[in-house]
């Protein structure tokens, strides 16, 4: 087993897309949001210390827009809606780089979905963050990600825990 110093692997929650957001539809109720996993860790934004957290009660439900579901390939590449886990190390031992795998449910099935590994720092003391934007989703469609570790000598280990991704916008038809 490896030796890790100080190893903080941290995710960036996925509620905020990036691209382009439509606009909030007018006296639309608003869904309740999900509930975060319990073994998820904390986002890369958010405080340090349990003090400085904003009381989650007190925070204003999102609104989740509506819009077109289905694959963007037609869509330009820098206007896709996408979700972009990142993550923080405080330092690295022997990392290589890491695959970002994803699956449409949490029990999986997963694939990978990173073209090639995100080159990682090697070994080191300082703090790396590293992010990667998946623009091939159906934005209506909740995920499941989890990053992998691939070390200098080629092993592979799970890296985070499974998290969710909330779909980005609503169907305007239901049945869809």
């Amino acid at each position: 087993m490896r030796f890790r110093l100080a190893l903080f692997p941290l995710i960036a929650a996925l509620g905020a897309c990036s691209g382009p957001t439509p606009p909030a539809v007018p006296g639309a109720a608003a869904p309740a949001p999900a509930p975060a996993p319990a073994s998820a860790p904390a986002p890369a934004s958010a405080p340090e210390s349990a003090a400085a957290k904003p009381d989650a009660a007190a925070a204003p439900a999102k609104v989740v827009p509506v819009g077109t579901c289905g694959p963007q390939d037609q869509v330009a590449a820098d206007q896709r809606i996408a979700n972009t886990p990142r993550w923080t190390l405080a330092s690295q031992q022997d990392t290589f780089g890491f695959d970002v795998y994803r699956g449409e449910v949490e029990a999986g099935p997963f694939t990978r979905i990173t073209a090639k590994p995100i080159l990682g720092a090697g070994t080191t003391d300082e703090t790396h963050k590293y992010e990667f934007r998946d623009d091939s989703i159906d934005p209506c469609k909740d995920y499941w990600y989890y990053v992998e570790e691939i070390s200098n000598n080629g092993a592979r280990s799970k890296f985070t825990p499974v998290f969710r991704a909330p779909a980005k916008r609503r169907a305007a038809d239901p049945a869809q």
